[in-house]
C-alpha cells in the first residue's frame, strides 16, 4: 500500500510541471488531456461535477521527485487551487541542493521559514510555491 499526493492546480497544471522540472528536477512520467478520455470513458459534463473542463486541460498527471511520485491534475478549472492543510516534505542530501531547490521553490512564492541550521536538521526552511503548495525543504545532519 501507498500514500501518494494528488495535487489540483485548478487550470495551472501544465504550468506547474514545467515549474517543478525546473526547480526540483521532476520528471513527467503520465500527462492525459481531457480530450484523450475516450468517448465512452465514463467522463461526463453533467452531474454534481460541473461541465467537462476545456479539452486541452490536464486530466491526470504523475511526476516523480527522486523516489517520490506526486500525482496532479488541472481539476474542474475552477482558477481557485487551495493546499491548505497539507506540506510536501522534501528531503534533501546536501546543504547545497537544499538551497538550491529552496530559493527555485520560493521564485514567485511565499518564505514561511527561511531557510537555516536548526537541532533536528543542517537545512530547514519552509516555503508556498507561486501555485500556493507548501513545501518543507529539509537536510538532515
Amino acid at each position: 500500500m501507498q500514500v501518494q499526493p494528488y495535487l489540483s492546480f485548478e487550470g495551472r497544471c501544465e504550468e506547474a510541471l514545467e515549474f517543478y522540472k525546473k526547480a526540483i528536477g521532476a520528471q513527467v512520467e503520465v500527462m492525459m488531456r481531457f480530450k484523450d478520455a475516450p468517448a465512452d470513458g465514463g467522463m461526463s459534463g453533467d452531474g454534481c461535477a460541473g461541465p467537462m473542463p476545456p479539452a486541452d486541460k490536464i486530466m491526470h498527471s504523475s511526476f516523480k521527485v527522486g523516489d517520490s511520485v506526486v500525482m496532479a491534475t488541472d481539476g474542474m478549472t475552477s482558477g481557485k487551487p487551495d493546499f491548505k492543510g497539507i506540506s510536501l516534505a522534501l528531503s534533501v542530501k546536501d546543504d547545497a541542493g537544499a538551497k538550491r531547490m529552496f530559493d527555485a521553490l520560493s521564485n514567485g512564492g511565499a518564505v514561511m521559514q527561511p531557510l537555516m541550521k536548526t537541532f533536528f536538521a543542517s537545512s530547514f526552511g519552509m516555503v508556498a510555491d507561486k501555485f500556493g503548495v507548501c513545501w518543507m525543504v529539509v537536510t538532515a545532519p
